[in-house]
Formats: C-alpha cells, sequence, structure tokens
C-alpha cells in the first residue's frame, strides 16, 4: 500500500526533545516500513527515517522559534495535494487545516486527532466536513464531539526495544511532561512531600506556560525533595523513568492518550494518574498502575505502587501497546477505508451549512473555492 504519512512541523520526526505526537508519527512509519509497506513521509527536514521522506522546512519549527506555524502547514498540505495521485491512502497527524483542500478526495484520507477534543469553538469543522474519517487514539477523546465519521480507535504503541524493564524498586517518584495547569505539577510536588518521596521532575515549559511556572511552580520547587530536571530527551527516559518507584499523572484535564503511561510501563514502572480522560482505558487497575481521584488517594497508592510486580507491568505493556500492534491496527483501518463503498460523494448531499453563505453564492461554489485554498499559497 502506498502511503502518505503527513506529520506536524513544529519538531522533528522523531523529535530530540519533546514532541508527543511526533515521536508517534516516527513509531508508526518506522513499523510500516517493517511491515513491507511503501511510505512517504512529509516532515520537517531534520527528521531521520527509512521512510522516503519529503522535508518541507529545513528544521523543527520550534527549534527555530516560529510560534505561528499555519503557512507553512498550509505550503506542506498543498504539496501534498499536488502528488495525492501518488498515494492509496494519506495520513494526517496536522488536525484540521487539511478539511476543506481535501474534501473531495475524502474516501483516501484519514486523520488521526491526537489533541483535546472537548472545545467547542473547533466543532464547526467536524460539521461541516463529516465524509472525512477520522481515528481517535482514546474511546474518551471522542466523548465531546458531535457525531462524525469514526473509523477506529487506535492506541498508541512504542517499538519493545526502546525502554529496558528496569526490576529494581525505584528510588524516587517521577513527573515526565509539561509544566502546563492541565498537567498539575504542583499536585505531583504534594504527593511527594506527603509521601516523604524525592521527586525528580522532567518536563518542559513551553511560551505559553512561562508565567504558570513562574508563578505557580517554582517557588515550590525550593524543597530537599524536589529536582527540577528540565526537557530531557528520548536517550535520557530510559534511566529517568526505570529508576522510578512510580509515575505521577495526577492530570486535571481530560488527556486524549497520555504516552508517558506506556513508556513508564515499557520499563516496568507503574503508573499513578488521576482516573480520567483516557487513564482508564490504558491504565490496568492493580496490574500497571493505580487511578486515584485525591491527594489522599494519591499518597496512599505511592505506598501500594512500590511493591507492585514490574516484570508484571512490563508484560502487558508487550501485550497491549507495542508499534508493531499500533502499525497493524492503521493498516487494517486503511484496507478497511480503501475498501468501503460509503463515499465522499454519496455524503456530500447531507453536509450541512454551518456558517451562513454570501447572498447568490451556493454551497458548491464555496466548497470549490476551499478546496482550491492552497493553488494561492
Amino acid at each position: 500500500m502506498r502511503i502518505a504519512e503527513v506529520a506536524p512541523l513544529a519538531e522533528a520526526v522523531p523529535p530530540r526533545l519533546y514532541g508527543g505526537t511526533e515521536r508517534v508519527v516516527s513509531w508508526l512509519v518506522e513499523e510500516l516500513v517493517n511491515q513491507g509497506q511503501d511510505v512517504t513521509l512529509f516532515a520537517s527536514g531534520d527528521s531521520s527515517t527509512r521512510a522516503r521522506l519529503v522535508p518541507i522546512v529545513p528544521r523543527a519549527l520550534r527549534l527555530e522559534g516560529v510560534r505561528d506555524h499555519t503557512a507553512f502547514t498550509l505550503v506542506m498540505l498543498d504539496e501534498v495535494r499536488r502528488r495525492a495521485d501518488e498515494f492509496d491512502i494519506i495520513h494526517f497527524h496536522t488536525d484540521i487545516l487539511q478539511f476543506p483542500l481535501f474534501a473531495d478526495l475524502a474516501g483516501k484520507c484519514v486523520t488521526t486527532l491526537h489533541g483535546r477534543l472537548d472545545l467547542t469553538d473547533i466543532h464547526p469543522i467536524y460539521r461541516r466536513f463529516p465524509a472525512m474519517p477520522l481515528v481517535s487514539i482514546s474511546d474518551d477523546q471522542r466523548r465531546p464531539m458531535p457525531p462524525a465519521n469514526w473509523a477506529s480507535t487506535i492506541h498508541h504503541g512504542l517499538p519493545p526495544e526502546l525502554y529496558r524493564l528496569n526490576r529494581g524498586p525505584g528510588q524516587y517518584l517521577a513527573f515526565l511532561g509539561r509544566m502546563s495547569p492541565e498537567k498539575r505539577p504542583d499536585r505531583a510536588i504534594e504527593i511527594a512531600i506527603r509521601s516523604g518521596i524525592p521527586l525528580k521532575m522532567a518536563a518542559k515549559v513551553d511560551v505559553a506556560d512561562r508565567d504558570y511556572f513562574e508563578r505557580e511552580i517554582k517557588p515550590l520547587l525550593d524543597h530537599p525533595l524536589i529536582e527540577f530536571l528540565g526537557e530531557i530527551g528520548d536517550a535520557d527516559k530510559n534511566d529517568f523513568l526505570g529508576g522510578a518507584m512510580a509515575l505521577l499523572l495526577p492530570i486535571d484535564w481530560p488527556e486524549p492518550f497520555g504516552l508517558v503511561m506506556i513508556e513508564a510501563m515499557a520499563c516496568g514502572t507503574p503508573v499513578i494518574a488521576w482516573g480520567q480522560g483516557s487513564v482508564p482505558e490504558v491504565v490496568d487497575e492493580g496490574v500497571t498502575g493505580l487511578m486515584v481521584f485525591s491527594i489522599e488517594e494519591a499518597v496512599e497508592a505511592v505506598r501500594t505502587a512500590s511493591h507492585m510486580d514490574r516484570g508484571a507491568v512490563r508484560e502487558r505493556f508487550e501485550a497491549r501497546f507495542t508499534a508493531a500492534r499500533m502499525a497493524s491496527r492503521y493498516v487494517e483501518t486503511f484496507e478497511m477505508l480503501r475498501h468501503s463503498k460509503r463515499t465522499h460523494r454519496a455524503l456530500l448531499p447531507r453536509i450541512p451549512s454551518v456558517l451562513p453563505e454570501p447572498a447568490g453564492v451556493g454551497r458548491g461554489v464555496t466548497l470549490r473555492t476551499m478546496g482550491r485554498l492552497s493553488q494561492a499559497i
């Protein structure tokens, strides 16, 4: 199968440091190649892959200090559109910008949604283009959405050789991710202090979260049990996660998936997470971790996690969250879409109008205009 994988341009594929979506795209692309698929990757030029790479920008945009990626992403989508006939399936990881540009090719397109979907200001685009097939990364991620053309739910997976099992009991608690309000690093700090267990925090501070970090979190770091390491890359994650007694995921938002959970599980490290969003789908209660709903429950869970079977954690990871399993599920979905009789043209008459159109302009003209937006780039 000839597959185009269209990645965000914020980070390289794979990213050097933080970058969940680009990391998943990398694992998927390499495993699709392993499974004999003909894959072309549209990404930044500093990406590394065994697939055919089409570089859109020389370096990842975040490293270049570019804050608004819209123009660069539209240039990439235009390039994909020009080459669309070369592919059987075009797989997007770029949120929603591609919808109007590829509406007439919906039958060969699929979009994996990596972010939160409970923000209603994005819902009109899904109502406008109901023929566009979608993949969710957890069942819970779908919950806030209006009716949409869901093709499947596919949990993330990673190469099992990327992380090794650490059978040791662990000497500290770990927090890995972003220093942002929804990730609740303040909860992680409180849990560690009340447990009397050291906490190591490896986290990225986005520009958007800088004020929050300086105001709410930085004053809490001045405690003998707390160590802030900053942002780390893949080379450091194995020792960081493997050496932990447990990973803390004290989230305060509907986490779409939570990649760090399966990274910890690959090391044999149990997860202590607030039981919301995707967490009940990812954590096998009492086997790979514990779900909690309060600081008090989390403190108690720390004691329990220290005695959990780390070998069993790794075994459950291998059964559920490998890159091979993820890629196979995507291939099944691609094949289903290719052979589906439910075409975009059959659905077009049922497309609702979300916004009022100018007098004298019909929907067909509007859609054609939107479909040719790429020509203006």
